[in-house]
């Protein structure tokens, strides 16, 4: 489906680009696919529904099998909401824009369906971009568009989601959250171990204003309830949560930023383990977020792999303080060629503001050789070794199990070191490598499987195998010596 969805919105900029900017055009695609989402998840429910209101089976069985009857509890919005499904008024629904498609004033009838969506949703107010009305285009273009978007069918696929972290409750922030993906996957984990949305507040904050928006939408049709900020603004000069203090902080911050520093930022005191460096960002979203931890709380952070080791810039002292204060947790080396987006070499941070466990030593991990290609430029990890990590990371934890259940979390396993995948180490031996957090550092290497056939045994074996080359070789050697001579090439 996903090949279909992108050729289908390359469709709709070809149809658009030759009558106005892609940074106009982008914007009406944006609202139309938004407005087919909610009404495919909206009718995908209401069907659901009607078979289950008419299933004499079903607990929603409608004894009373009158049609009134039956209409008005399809129109009922508690029977979407309580499984996150967005209510859409019925003028606002994409059966009704499709209808409209060719009347000159369908511009009109799609900003009022905006409008009425912004009604049911407040949150929702000043986000959502009501500019077809008065959009530059020729005559029958935007009907064209609508139809196009039509093609494009949404299922409905919640998959899996694993998460080290395991947010289930509490304050979950994303200081750089781009379209809302990683609160998607906090809602994800949460549905499929019985857990109650309702339990975490999503806080987020993003720069550029079309993401922004697309993250209010990404999450209002999924139900979640979230606050990011007022408006779109830059995490470190406008920060939208000053006061917040986080149970979670999932983020996949951009790489090696080398343009983010501004003068007020000198001395900001969410600088505690010193001033980053201004031609690069890292060590400033890692205090940034250590900053907004709760006094329990954990963060799982995304960087580039010069993160674990670089010394440029004060960044090694930054890291050396970060050690010391023991806000480290787990350092994971991962596979190469993970992301569409960068082919820098990536790792994931671990922190916690206060550990329960396991002080004054960090766990590693290395699981570069753990990925497994799907293309030729593109790796994964697979839900296996996604489940072995965080079983590693639980057991060494000492977790207990969680009330959103344990499945593959580590409960009950006892951690132990494996040579060339995961170590813990005490924060005196990461001194002694000058404070460096690369995981293969640490690990060593992987053991080599034993086949009881002893060292000396084999090294006989292999001393016996040469000498019979070596004889063999001489005996070749005396051979073409011979050969040669009688052709004269010897005296």
């Amino acid at each position: 489906m996903l090949d279909d969805i992108k050729k289908t919105l390359w469709a709709a900029a070809d149809k658009l680009r030759a009558n106005m900017d892609a940074a106009e055009y982008k914007h009406l695609v944006l609202g139309l696919i938004f407005l087919k989402y909610i009404s495919d998840t909206f009718a995908a429910r209401r069907a659901d529904l009607t078979r289950r209101f008419t299933d004499p089976a079903d607990d929603y069985f409608l004894h009373d099998s009158d049609d009134d009857l039956l209409a008005d509890e399809l129109e009922d919005r508690d029977y979407y909401t309580e499984v996150n499904v967005f209510w859409v008024p019925e003028e606002a629904r994409w059966d009704a824009l499709r209808s409209a498609a060719k009347q000159p004033d369908i511009g009109k009838r799609i900003d009022d369906a905006l409008v009425l969506i912004e009604l049911v949703n407040p949150k929702l107010k000043g986000i959502l971009d009501k500019r077809y009305g008065r959009a530059q285009l020729p005559s029958g273009k935007l009907g064209e568009l609508v139809d196009l978007i039509s093609t494009i069918g949404f299922g409905d696929d919640p998959g899996k989601a694993r998460d080290v972290l395991a947010p289930h409750h509490g304050k979950v922030y994303d200081p750089c959250c781009g379209s809302g993906g990683m609160f998607v996957q906090s809602e994800k984990f949460i549905e499929a171990h019985g857990g109650k949305l309702g339990d975490v507040a999503i806080f987020g904050q993003e720069s550029n204003p079309t993401t922004w928006r697309l993250a209010a939408m990404n999450l209002a049709i999924r139900g979640i309830d979230f606050n990011l900020g007022k408006e779109p603004g830059d995490t470190f000069t406008r920060n939208q949560h000053p006061i917040l203090r986080a149970d979670f902080i999932l983020a996949n911050p951009p790489f090696n930023i080398s343009d983010w520093w501004h003068g007020s930022l000198a001395g900001d005191p969410r600088w505690e383990y010193g001033d980053p460096p201004a031609g690069n960002a890292n060590y400033a979203w890692l205090q940034h977020m250590v900053y907004h931890l709760g006094p329990n709380g954990r963060a799982g952070i995304v960087l580039a792999n010069g993160s674990m080791s670089s010394s440029q810039n004060s960044e090694g002292d930054i890291r050396r303080a970060m050690v010391e204060a023991d806000v480290v947790e787990v350092m994971i080396a991962l596979p190469g060629q993970l992301f569409f987006n960068t082919q820098i070499p990536a790792c994931l941070w671990f922190l916690a503001k206060k550990k329960t466990a396991r002080k004054g030593e960090v766990l590693f991990i290395d699981a570069r050789k753990l990925g497994r290609m799907i293309s030729r430029v593109q790796a994964e990890l697979t839900d296996e070794v996604i489940e072995r990590i965080g079983g590693t990371v639980a057991a060494w934890r000492g977790d207990t199990p969680s009330p959103l259940g344990g499945e593959g979390r580590g409960e009950g396993q006892a951690y132990a070191d494996i040579p060339g995948y995961c170590r813990s180490v005490a924060l005196a031996e990461i001194a002694e490598h000058g404070h460096v957090l690369t995981p293969g550092r640490y690990v060593g290497a992987e053991a080599v499987e034993d086949d009881d056939e002893a060292f000396a045994d084999k090294m006989q074996a292999l001393t016996e195998k040469l000498g019979e080359q070596m004889v063999k070789g001489a005996e070749l050697d005396q051979l073409i010596r011979q050969k040669l001579g009688g052709l004269g090439f010897y005296g």
